[in-house]
């Protein structure tokens, strides 16, 4: 008699083992097949936090996530806080409602920037989940500054290792931005002017590699030097950090979800769509004092 064959049942795959794929060659991946209304295993969210690590912003796709279970979701990686100048949505003070209406010219954020680097502690890191999107355009762009630093000649790293930045929230090209968001949901602090100082190259506290921190939305200066001295070398390096090389940039869908290390990466929101809504919402997780 033919002996019975034992079907073998095929072993789970663990879950800490993503489906990570690049978007492009200086940052960025899409983490696929997973459901982040679920909460992850303790695993999964350390391989989610080294691949944040690794490709400086992770993306994910079609998460219908309720305003809780976004804010469930920012918990794992970090300590959300409220933005200075714009209030929460009814309930959730740390999840800010990012906007353009169609009658609307200016788009929240739209310049090259790190978040908040007015702040003396700026956060460690953002996230954007994707609501409502024009037909048509509305892609964020993202620039690697462990790249924009690296790639420096060795004259401009020694000059830059010694200086440090001063970072305002009253300049005039990012200021313009807010203006609509503050008329119909400024918070009390929304005509504060923030200032603080920060080191033009700082060191990452978890990889310990070096990034360019310096952005045109908010660095006014160096410290010791007028803002006419210090013009001709920040315009260098404005230019400079963002080149398409350092650079990816990701197409949103409803239900997107992009994560970004703002110790090392900056983004710059296309504004490419007027006559069209645009509505996300996003949160911020409490960082350190650059170093």
């Amino acid at each position: 008699m033919a002996q019975l064959q034992t079907k073998v049942q095929p072993k789970p795959v663990p879950r800490s083992q993503l489906d990570v794929r690049k978007i492009a060659g200086a940052c960025g991946a899409e983490i696929l097949g997973i459901d982040l209304s679920v909460a992850p295993d303790a695993e999964t969210v350390a391989a989610l936090r080294q691949a944040f690590l690794d490709h400086q912003v992770i993306f994910f796709r079609d998460q219908d996530l309720t305003p809780v279970q976004f804010l469930q979701m920012a918990k794992l990686f970090g300590q959300p806080i409220e933005y200075p100048f714009v209030t929460g949505l009814d309930g959730f003070p740390e999840i800010i409602q990012v906007a353009k209406l169609e009658h609307e010219k200016s788009n929240f954020g739209g310049i090259w920037h790190a978040d908040t680097t007015y702040l003396e502690r700026p956060p460690m890191g953002t996230m954007l989940i994707a609501r409502e999107l024009p037909p048509y355009g509305g892609d964020t762009l993202f620039a690697n500054q462990y790249m924009a630093y690296e790639a420096l000649s060795d004259g401009m790293k020694a000059l830059l290792d010694g200086l440090v930045a001063i970072n305002s929230s009253a300049k005039a090209d990012v200021t313009k931005t807010r203006e609509d968001r503050i008329k119909d949901s400024g918070s009390k602090e929304a005509g504060k002017t923030y200032l603080s100082e920060h080191p033009a190259v700082r060191t990452h506290p978890e990889t310990g590699r070096k990034a360019l921190y310096v952005n045109v939305a908010h660095t006014v200066a160096f410290k010791g030097m007028t803002e006419e001295e210090s013009a001709p070398i920040l315009n260098f390096l404005f230019q400079h950090q963002v080149k398409p090389e350092f650079t990816c940039r990701f197409v949103w869908r409803p239900g997107s979800i992009a994560f970004w290390d703002n110790r090392c990466v900056q983004h710059n929101p296309v504004n490419d769509y007027h006559g069209f809504r645009r509505i996300m919402h996003r949160i911020t997780l409490a960082g350190d004092t650059p170093r």
